[in-house]
């Protein structure tokens, strides 16, 4: 399997299709899951002729589950690394919730020496998920907390919930169960590390992406569902939006946190829209 092995010696699994000498955009995977979530929008643009990359970020999926690192900087460099072996150019980057922060944190830190084209931001945490006295809207630390103990008391039964209930909005009235869906994500999240897992927690509610949003000066795409219950839109994407210098904002009326994958139709119709626009 592809690997790439960062400074720091750590093995990062990526997955590349496509012509080399296709556009290339690069996917940012959620917590805790894998470049498998991106299944939907891969095989959507590889067969319009995209070169389409996603890794696996150090603990996740098929990366080497080390101990240390589990941080937006070490995320960040570990994507540089990858876009370097590649020597991907022009490169549009792509994230989802804690995979949209590390395209923040990449873009603001690596993107004019790789010479990112344009980002989007799905779902993402950026700017500040903690609640503090800078960030009132923000969500308390005991939430966090809550998540780190369910997570070391019995993970599976976590995920299990978590993909079954507010991911996909399963748990709103009137919306059906996917079972393959829910089944898919614990399968991807039980593949990653624990311990991986357990520091990202801290790595994505955190880290602070103020000063990246504002340095980022490539056209930027923020997507959000308004029924958002893991990523609330109001202390997300409404602020995100005010720092770019040259961001647009896409809302979508009920729509969750896993929309690219329950919607993917529509999301994939909207990226593609701001690629090619």
């Amino acid at each position: 399997m592809p690997y790439v092995t960062t400074s720091d010696g750590v093995d990062i699994f990526y997955k590349d299709w496509g012509p080399k000498d296709g556009r290339p955009l690069v996917f940012h995977h959620g917590w805790p899951l894998s470049s498998d979530d991106w299944d939907a929008q891969m095989l959507f643009f590889v067969n319009k002729g995209f070169r389409v990359i996603a890794h696996d970020r150090r603990g996740h999926g098929r990366s080497a589950q080390v101990s240390d690192g589990h941080d937006m900087d070490h995320y960040a460099a570990d994507v540089a690394a990858v876009v370097a072996a590649l020597g991907l150019k022009s490169a549009v980057h792509i994230g989802h919730s804690t995979g949209g922060g590390e395209v923040a944190r990449y873009v603001a830190r690596y993107g004019k020496d790789a010479g990112v084209a344009k980002a989007v931001l799905i779902g993402a945490v950026p700017p500040l998920m903690l609640k503090t006295e800078a960030n009132p809207g923000g969500l308390p630390i005991e939430v966090f907390d809550g998540f780190r103990s369910a997570l070391a008391a019995d993970r599976a039964s976590f995920y299990r919930d978590v993909a079954a209930g507010p991911f996909y909005g399963f748990n709103r009235e009137g919306v059906e169960t996917k079972t393959p869906v829910v089944d898919n994500w614990w399968r991807q999240g039980m593949a990653g590390g624990a311990k991986a897992h357990y520091d990202g927690i801290k790595a994505f509610s955190e880290t602070d992406f103020t000063e990246d949003l504002k340095a980022i000066d490539v056209p930027t795409l923020v997507m959000h569902g308004d029924d958002d219950q893991i990523v609330p839109i109001a202390d997300s994407a409404h602020l995100s939006i005010k720092l770019l210098k040259n961001g647009v904002s896409k809302i979508y009326a009920g729509y969750p946190h896993g929309m690219a994958t329950t919607q993917h139709e529509v999301i994939n119709a909207d990226l593609l829209a701001f690629i090619e626009g």
